[in-house]
């Protein structure tokens, strides 16, 4: 058994852009390092300008490089490439993509730094840099350098494919989890008690459930909603313990609750329920009472 710790570089993060370095550690089941890949590769289109102001890597570095199919780090992923080995990348799905891309379709057992902090860490960061001094790696990094004669320049990927290999090192000592534990729980949806962006941020999604279940209705009815966040409310609306509050945001009786409209004006509340445009989940509570007046 082995375990792949990788990073690429790529020419930009829109779905036409390519890898140009592709780097990699292979580590055995003590998490010794046994070999070392760090390849620049020329890509089929011009690296962009907002890229090389993230790892510096220019067009000129790489007009002499060979295709990435070409490189022997690329052939030995392809061996290596097996259900018997792991692979350790930090938000996996951007290099698997970008690998697909070359035709590399992983069969690697996964397991994915970012989404391990979100589950251990989850009032935490989860930028690998941000993890880097937070959790004190790069105090070990000459450490490693040294020992397996490691070189890192400023713009290589394998600097991150350190720093990655010293936060999967960290995982396993501090939370004590084996490695079939963290592909567990890279597979496993990560369960939020709050919302850490948008117009809720560090609100308990049950309290904004309850609150505003408009806006609630909205997010799960949008297309790129994260799947985490889609399954922590989800979660949390099979597990209330009190009724959502739906109100008027619009009319004479904006604000106010529809069980309180429905005690002085019920006649209104019909009106609205075939009139006015609302969420369905509101609509639904609205036909409730009335039904039953």
């Amino acid at each position: 058994m082995k375990i792949v710790i990788l990073d690429t570089e790529t020419t930009g993060n829109k779905d036409a852009d390519r890898i140009c370095q592709l780097s990699y550690i292979v580590l055995n089941e003590n998490l010794e390092i046994e070999e070392i890949y760090n390849e620049l590769v020329k890509p089929p289109l011009p690296i962009s300008y907002e890229a090389m102001a993230v790892h510096h890597i220019t067009n000129e570095m790489v007009e002499d490089k060979p295709i990435i199919k070409e490189t022997e780090a690329f052939k030995r992923l392809k061996e290596l490439n097996t259900q018997e080995n792991f692979i350790v990348i930090h938000n996996a799905k951007f290099d698997l993509d970008m690998l697909e891309k070359e035709g590399f379709s992983s069969s690697f057992k996964l397991i994915d730094t970012f989404r391990i902090l979100k589950h251990l860490i989850p009032e935490g960061k989860f930028s690998l840099q941000y993890n880097r001094y937070a959790l004190g790696l790069y105090k070990k990094e000459p450490q490693i350098c040294q020992k397996y004669n490691i070189k890192i320049n400023a713009h290589d990927a394998l600097g991150d494919v350190i720093v990655l290999y010293l936060l999967f090192d960290y995982l396993i000592k501090t939370y004590e989890k084996t490695f079939e534990e963290l592909e567990n729980l890279t597979k496993k949806p990560v369960l939020y008690d709050k919302f850490y962006q948008g117009k809720y941020k560090f609100e308990k999604i049950k309290e904004v459930l309850i609150k505003d279940p408009d806006y609630i209705e909205y997010l799960l009815n949008s297309t790129d909603l994260d799947l985490d966040v889609k399954y922590s409310i989800e979660h949390h609306l099979q597990n209330l313990d009190e009724p959502m509050q739906f109100r008027f945001n619009i009319g004479k009786y904006k604000g106010m609750l529809i069980e309180d409209v429905a005690e002085i004006d019920i006649q209104y509340l019909s009106w609205a329920y075939h009139n006015m445009k609302m969420g369905k989940w509101m609509r639904k509570k609205i036909g409730e009472i009335i039904g039953k007046a």
